[in-house]
């Protein structure tokens, strides 16, 4: 890989090792993906392989969309890694607490509208939580993790990412939850129609019934 210094590691996945190091004297995050005992070797190599491949490119086309994420530097196939920018900068979960209302307010639509590129690009994050979402020191907000993201522009992979969104919002941040949302729906509805706002909102509260039914019954 190059002139690459000792890694450290600074989060373990259920998926994938993150690492910082320096690449060329530039500091970059190593993303690997760690085999699976439980699955056939080979078929455990081939899905490693697919994700890697299948990130790297969202990343991209996010980037395409007009969305802050990371610049790739380098794809090792064969290892499963991807060596990335290092944003520096503080995760949103962070964040939302310690700004002001104002502040608040005006970074979650700027993520609401975000959110509304990624969708009407067609592609889904699939993590949407606050701690995939780091605000840099130019005031950008990049959104990093899309290992579990897909391409699709159908209403009820719109509907889980915005659900999910919530939920996360709710679980962390739940004194201010529900502005905080609400302020995320008015900067994606500066991308789609009212139309679509509405269906895709109608989507995320039948989800939630959907939820809830699951739970009573269990």
């Amino acid at each position: 890989m190059g002139e690459l210094s000792q890694p450290v590691l600074i989060k373990k996945g259920a998926e994938a090792c993150l690492y910082l190091a320096k690449w060329y004297d530039q500091e970059v995050i190593i993303k690997k993906r760690m085999p699976k005992k439980y699955r056939h070797p080979k078929l455990d190599e081939q899905i490693r392989i697919y994700r890697t491949i299948h990130e790297s490119l969202l990343i991209h086309e996010a980037k395409k969309a007009g969305v802050p994420t990371p610049l790739v530097f380098m794809v090792d196939v064969k290892n499963s890694t991807i060596i990335m920018e290092f944003i520096r900068g503080s995760q949103v979960k962070h964040l939302l607490g310690i700004v002001s209302v104002n502040e608040r307010l005006s970074l979650c639509k700027k993520i609401g509208e975000l959110i509304g590129k990624l969708h009407s690009y067609g592609i889904i994050h699939g993590d949407l939580t606050t701690s995939n979402m780091i605000q840099a020191h130019d005031g950008k907000v990049y959104f990093v993790d899309f290992g579990l993201g897909e391409k699709t522009v159908d209403l009820e992979a719109r509907g889980v990412d915005l659900h999910l969104l919530k939920r996360s919002l709710q679980s962390t941040h739940f004194k201010y939850a529900n502005e905080c949302f609400e302020a995320i729906i008015q900067g994606y509805s500066r991308v789609f129609d009212i139309g679509t706002v509405r269906s895709v909102l109608d989507k995320v509260r039948e989800i939630e019934r959907r939820g809830r039914y699951v739970a009573e019954r269990g």
